[in-house]
This record gives C-alpha cells, sequence and structure tokens, in this order.
C-alpha cells in the first residue's frame, strides 16, 4: 500500500470546484426546504389547522429520520462512492419538493407531511458528504476550505429559509391567497431542485483521475478486502477522543437546531407581528455563521490548530448564546440582530470545524462514517432539545428555554477541553512528503 502511494501521481484536479459547489448548491437546498416550515411556524399552523407542535415536528422528521438510516447510507457511501450517494440525495431533494405542492389545501397537511419526509430521507444522503468530498477531491492545504464551502452551502440554505418565507407568504387572512403563496413559494423550490438534480447527472464525478494527496494515495492504494465497514465503526467507538468530540458536537450543533426551530415563537413572543423580522435574525444568525465557519476553514489550513481553535470557538458559541438569552426580551429589535450575529458566527461556525476535527482523529477511517456519527449525536441532540425547550418555553417562558441551552453548552465546552489533538491524517502527509 505504501508502495502503491509513492509512485502514485499526486495532482490537482480544475473539477473539484465544481462538484463542492454544486454539492454545496444541492444541499442549500435540501437545508431550505428544512427550516421552510419554522420560520413561518404561525401562519402554517393556522393554514393547515394543526398545532404549533405539529409544525416543529416538520422540522425535527430531519432528525429523527437521520438516526435510524446513517449507517446503511454510510455504508453505501463506502461501497459504492460518492457519486451514486450524490444522485439519490439531488434526486429524492427534488421528489420531496414536488410532493409538497399537492398540499395546497387545508385538509392535505398529511401530503406535505409526506413530502417533508422524502426530503428528510434526501438530507441523509447529504449530512456526511463534506468532508469526504473535501478529502478525496483536494489537497492537504485546501482540505478544511473546502470542507467549509460545503458545509456553507447547508448553512445558506437555512439562511434562506429564515429570509425567503416570509417574504413569499405574507401572513394574509383570505385563505384562497395564502395556498397562493405557498404555491409560489413550492413551486420555486422544486424548480431549483429539479435543475440542480440534471446538473448533479451531468457534472458530479466519482473521483479525481489522480489522488490530491498523499493521504488520500494511502487510502486509495488499500485493498478493498482490507476495509471492514463494521470495524470502521468499532474503531471509531472505541477512540475516547473521537467520542468526547461526538458528544461535544451533539451537543453545540443541538442547541442550534433547536435554537433555529423555535426561533419564529421566541420572537413573535417579544416582538408580536414581526413575523419578517425574525426570519431577518434567523438569517443573521446563518449569515454570520458562515462567514464564521469560512474563517474556520481558512485558519485550519494555515494553522492546523484543530483543538484550540475548536476549544474558543465553543467557549464563544456559550458566551453568544448566554447574551443573546439576556437581551432577547429589553423590547429592542437590533439588540437581538446583533447578539445573535454573534451567536451565529461562533455556533454555526463550529461545525465545519467538528467534521474536520473528527476527519484528523479518526484517519485513515472513511470520514463519511466519523462525519455521519457526528450528525446521529446531533440529531439526537437536536431531537430532545427542541421538544424540551419547547416544553420549558410553554411553562416558564424563553429565558427558561434559553438558560436550558445554555447549560449544555457550557457542559460542552468542559468535556472539549478534554480531547487530546491526535491529528493523525495531518502526520501521514508529513510522513509520505
Amino acid at each position: 500500500g505504501a508502495a502503491g502511494a509513492a509512485a502514485a501521481e499526486v495532482r490537482l484536479s480544475r473539477r473539484r470546484w465544481a462538484v463542492v459547489l454544486l454539492f454545496s448548491s444541492y444541499s442549500l437546498c435540501n437545508a431550505f426546504q428544512w427550516i421552510q416550515y419554522g420560520s413561518i411556524n404561525n401562519i402554517f399552523v393556522r393554514f393547515y389547522g394543526v398545532s404549533t407542535f405539529a409544525i416543529d415536528w416538520l422540522s425535527m422528521s430531519y432528525m429523527i429520520t437521520y438516526i435510524p438510516l446513517l449507517f446503511p447510507v454510510a455504508w453505501l457511501l463506502d461501497k459504492r462512492g460518492l457519486r451514486p450517494i450524490a444522485l439519490v440525495g439531488s434526486a429524492l431533494n427534488s421528489l420531496g419538493a414536488w410532493v409538497k405542492l399537492g398540499s395546497l389545501k387545508p385538509h392535505l397537511f398529511p401530503i406535505t407531511v409526506l413530502g417533508q419526509v422524502i426530503c428528510s430521507l434526501a438530507q441523509v444522503f447529504i449530512l456526511g458528504m463534506p468532508s469526504r468530498i473535501a478529502s478525496v477531491w483536494f489537497s492537504s492545504h485546501e482540505v478544511s476550505t473546502a470542507c467549509s464551502i460545503a458545509v456553507f452551502g447547508n448553512q445558506l440554505g437555512i439562511a434562506l429559509g429564515f429570509l425567503v418565507p416570509p417574504v413569499l407568504v405574507p401572513n394574509v387572512e383570505d385563505e384562497e391567497k395564502l395556498a397562493y403563496h405557498i404555491s409560489i413559494m413550492f413551486f420555486m423550490t422544486a424548480g431549483v431542485a429539479t435543475a440542480l438534480f440534471i446538473l448533479v447527472v451531468i457534472v458530479f464525478r466519482e473521483k479525481p483521475l489522480h489522488p490530491p494527496s498523499r493521504a488520500q494515495a494511502l487510502i486509495q492504494s488499500r485493498p478493498p478486502e482490507e476495509y471492514s465497514y463494521v470495524q470502521s465503526i468499532l474503531h471509531l467507538l472505541r477512540s475516547t477522543n473521537f467520542m468526547l468530540l461526538m458528544v461535544t458536537y451533539g451537543l453545540n450543533t443541538g442547541c442550534f437546531y433547536s435554537l433555529s426551530t423555535l426561533l419564529n415563537r421566541m420572537v413573535i413572543h417579544h416582538y408580536p407581528g414581526e413575523e419578517v423580522n425574525a426570519g431577518r435574525i434567523g438569517l443573521t444568525i446563518v449569515l454570520s455563521g458562515m462567514v464564521g465557519a469560512l474563517i474556520s476553514g481558512i485558519w485550519l489550513d494555515r494553522t492546523k490548530t484543530y483543538k484550540q481553535t475548536t476549544l474558543v470557538v465553543y467557549i464563544m458559541s456559550l458566551v453568544g448564546m448566554v447574551v443573546y438569552t439576556f437581551t432577547l426580551s429589553l423590547g429592542h429589535l437590533w439588540v437581538v440582530f446583533v447578539t445573535a450575529g454573534m451567536l451565529g458566527f461562533f455556533m454555526t461556525g463550529y461545525l465545519p470545524l467538528g467534521f474536520e476535527f473528527a476527519a484528523e482523529l479518526t484517519y485513515p477511517e472513511s470520514e463519511g462514517t466519523s462525519s455521519g456519527l457526528l450528525n446521529v449525536s446531533a440529531q439526537i441532540f437536536g431531537i430532545a432539545f427542541t421538544i424540551s425547550q419547547g416544553q420549558i418555553m410553554d411553562h416558564f417562558g424563553t429565558k427558561a428555554g434559553n438558560l436550558f441551552l445554555c447549560s449544555f453548552l457550557f457542559l460542552g465546552t468542559i468535556m472539549t477541553a478534554f480531547i487530546k489533538a491526535d491529528l493523525r491524517r495531518q502526520q501521514a502527509n508529513l510522513e509520505s512528503e
């Protein structure tokens, strides 16, 4: 294997940027469909005549579907490669968007649930891809930046999911007008999703002709019979450092999922009639987080300080959450925008950090498996936090609900401090060079 890796020509493909940007785009579309109900929760509650909890479940369906399907899809990613997974993910995303167009009457809520479940299936084929695409297509000096760009699309989709629905679907009383506005949003989403699926068919390739790094050459030179998917998972679960990262990633990202799902309810509670601004606050959280993600990716490629950067970002996520908690009820929307932006910069900026740190700790195991396990942790905590915070808000108010999240971010910060920076992928590149 080492001899084969030494003989392999390491060269970068021009197509790598097209691949990562295309993935980022259909991931964006899928993330938009995740939050498009939650960002105008009160409007869909009235249109379909269901409870706020029922609309919350449309967002949580993404989390629930992911947990049992992660391992089969991660196995397929290892056995079949990137292209088949990309095709299935983008196809399901498009199908789910078209199914939702059949739910434009108040009594057709089950149809919109079906469409959302199909989109949640697509997400299983999307979330574990960023670090795998980065490793397969990009050099060791670009890999963290590429992973950040891949995650960037998902975050931009959430940002648009906060911004666009309140603009396209105003809170009008007339049922037919409301159905018309919802249909515009659904048609636009379905059109974009279909166009992206066609582009995936044409553009997306399995891997470049030549490995982009020595670490990737070592993996590609390994005989297939040496690799066992079950053994790979067992190796990950035996790693203390990875298990600590898995829990801390779940705590941070679970808090983000809960905050995103319940944001509309929080803002409307303190600022009645401000649906559009609630969406803009969500947009601010995610846009600032996208900047944080890109900066952290570039910083990692330059410094390789995975442990230190992850810990600093985690501490600042906790500080941001505390500040947001105590300023939400002050009565000044501009203050909420500022504190939400600070929170988003660090909390959302943490996402690619977790993927890349996991890839370093677990090399040469599959990046799809390690990032998949991180995402399972995030979905489990996301469901638990969304339900718990929603109930706490109903009984004790928004401040108590946000303090609930603060306590878990504090726990995650302490646990992050105990992770050792065992950077195996960097070591493999250095030894090969």
